[in-house]
């Protein structure tokens, strides 16, 4: 397996550690509730070391990223970030992805600079699938192994990180970024997004500079603040009704099923990858949709478990599920019939054993 920068931090710490997309990744390091607590009432550190990081560089930087996602990136100033994926051909999906328009300080004249990151378990085939579609002036870079990323996340993240670096904070608002000096480390990209629903940073830097950074943050570990792994990172982003890769959407995932209509900018003056297909999807409508549900039942519902109606005939499959530690019940995601997606309406789900009474609810589970 491959290693994260910090995973010697991990094992030091007592770290539980699973694969993961090929990575040796923290799990847990208390419990998956104690650490999904810290961060809705406090703030929690994730290494999240293992997504993919790509420098899209060049004159037609723009032309080759408005190509290949589905969101507009044409209306993004230097500084800001949007959340997008990369349609294939056939109205499915690559890959989810955020997009960074970098700073053209390091750029020659006329050149601009964006970062993919990308799902850790997708890097190879995304990049294939962008160096596929670049027919532009412009340039690739794969810095995903030289990258180290953590996720400092909880409505305390900022006064927290305050401490460790020159930027002021406040002038970040959401899905907007600066680079500066953070733990004595320069040329930090600090990042006002996250996983969680709760507020907090990402913070990109070498694998060097990310472990000093890490070691910093470290030494103010205590009761309300502590080491996250990726046991609670899903259960947080679960009750967000943020998709998963892989478990709710894919490459035969319709974005308009996904809910994911919103970053679908079939208007915008750039042609792309696949919109064709998703103008027809469109306007034909779609037959099934993602839904989040609630379980009246203590047992979690299971990806693959299946979804049936109150007669007992099956209209859909669990995609993610999940014991809520925010609301102490079970939830779950998953695609059913159009007809069964409103909220309030009562399911089943079927765990080949017992069926699990179920509702429609509303995304997303958890509003602070």
């Amino acid at each position: 397996m491959k290693q994260s920068p910090l995973s010697e931090f991990h094992h030091a710490l007592g770290a539980k550690m699973t694969e993961f997309a090929g990575y040796e990744m923290p799990l847990s390091y208390s419990t998956v509730q104690e650490e999904h607590a810290v961060v809705r009432n406090h703030c929690g550190l994730f290494d999240v070391s293992h997504m993919g990081e790509f420098i899209v560089k060049g004159k037609e930087a723009l032309q080759l990223v408005q190509s290949v996602i589905s969101n507009d990136a044409s209306k993004l100033e230097m500084g800001q970030a949007l959340y997008a994926y990369l349609p294939n051909d056939k109205g499915g999906i690559v890959d989810d992805l955020l997009v960074y328009r970098l700073f053209d300080d390091q750029c020659s004249e006329g050149e601009q600079a964006f970062m993919l990151v990308v799902n850790a378990s997708n890097i190879d085939k995304d990049l294939a699938w962008i160096e596929s579609h670049n027919t532009f002036d412009t340039r690739i870079i794969n810095i995903s192994e030289q990258t180290g990323l953590i996720a400092l996340q909880g409505p305390e993240a900022q006064q927290i990180l305050s401490a460790f670096t020159d930027l002021d904070l406040d002038t970040i608002p959401y899905y907007h970024f600066k680079k500066g000096t953070c733990c004595d480390c320069p040329n930090i990209l600090l990042s006002a997004t996250g996983y969680t629903g709760s507020g907090g940073f990402e913070i990109y830097g070498t694998n060097e500079d990310i472990k000093k950074i890490w070691a910093s943050l470290q030494s103010k570990f205590g009761e309300h603040f502590a080491p996250c792994g990726l046991g609670a990172r899903d259960t947080l982003r679960l009750e967000m009704g943020y998709c998963l890769y892989g478990n709710d959407i894919s490459d035969t995932t319709s974005p308009f099923e996904a809910g994911l209509g919103w970053i679908t900018k079939l208007k915008k003056e750039s042609e792309f990858v696949g919109r064709d297909v998703l103008l027809k999807q469109k306007e034909n409508g779609i037959v099934k949709r993602l839904v989040g549900f609630k379980v009246e039942d203590r047992r979690v519902p299971r990806p693959g478990y299946l979804i049936e109606d109150e007669s007992g005939a099956t209209i859909g499959e669990v995609t993610s599920g999940t014991f809520s530690p925010s609301l102490s019940y079970p939830i779950g995601m998953g695609y059913v019939q159009k007809a069964f997606s409103k909220e309030g309406m009562n399911i089943e789900i079927n765990t080949g054993r017992k069926k699990l009474k179920a509702t429609v609810v509303k995304l997303p589970f958890y509003r602070s």
